[in-house]
């Protein structure tokens, strides 16, 4: 979420971050928000007894602020299909892995007990099935020996931090087209990111 936000401003998007809402109360991302001039907004899902009833707050939070584009960055909440539908085509989340590899949890884990050589990063369109959709952008990074879960997730936080914002851009410049399971980038350019053992994109 830092990331898009200092993408914005930096480079200057004919867009705004309307809000930031966490259903975590105490998240550093709200305080970050605020000391930015960004509206925050906390739906603790504790207080729910039922999942739809948390999203229907959550939904309710975000229609305050009328957004073009919700961006999951960090959320850990598995949403029901009422919710993604009501934002389909305009709900976007970044998966720490090469989807279709990999979805889920203990991703890091996952792909060193698979033993890849490569892992990384998926920025996708939501969809109801988990972790699955039209994938806008995908970054990889190499599994070096002696990697743990640790090591490797720091590397591929780094080109995150790379392709979210570039995609958000892409969505907001309006060069996003959903063609069946395809997302069509216009005009073209690479959609994915081939990173270095430092992380950097080469």
């Amino acid at each position: 979420m830092e990331a898009v936000v200092r993408a914005c401003a930096r480079e200057g998007w004919p867009a705004r971050v309307a809000a930031v809402i966490s259903n975590r109360p105490d998240a550093a991302g709200l305080a970050f928000a605020a000391a930015n001039g960004i509206e925050t907004n906390a739906v603790d899902h504790r207080k729910f007894e039922t999942r739809e009833a948390f999203d229907q707050a959550l939904s309710r939070s975000i229609d305050r602020f009328e957004p073009d584009l919700v961006v999951l960055a960090g959320f850990m909440r598995v949403l029901t299909d009422a919710f993604v539908e009501r934002y389909a085509g305009r709900m976007i989340n970044i998966h720490p892995s090469l989807l279709p590899a990999f979805p889920g949890l203990k991703t890091h884990q996952q792909a060193l007990n698979a033993g890849v050589r490569v892992h990384g990063a998926s920025v996708h369109f939501v969809t109801p099935a988990l972790d699955h959709g039209p994938i806008i952008a995908q970054a990889a990074v190499p599994v070096l020996a002696g990697d743990d879960p640790a090591a490797l997730a720091n590397r591929v936080l780094a080109v995150e931090h790379i392709i979210y914002p570039r995609a958000v851009r892409w969505f907001v410049d309006g060069r996003l087209a959903i063609d069946g399971e395809r997302v069509v980038l216009t005009p073209p350019e690479p959609q994915w990111l081939f990173a270095d053992i430092a992380g950097e994109g080469v």
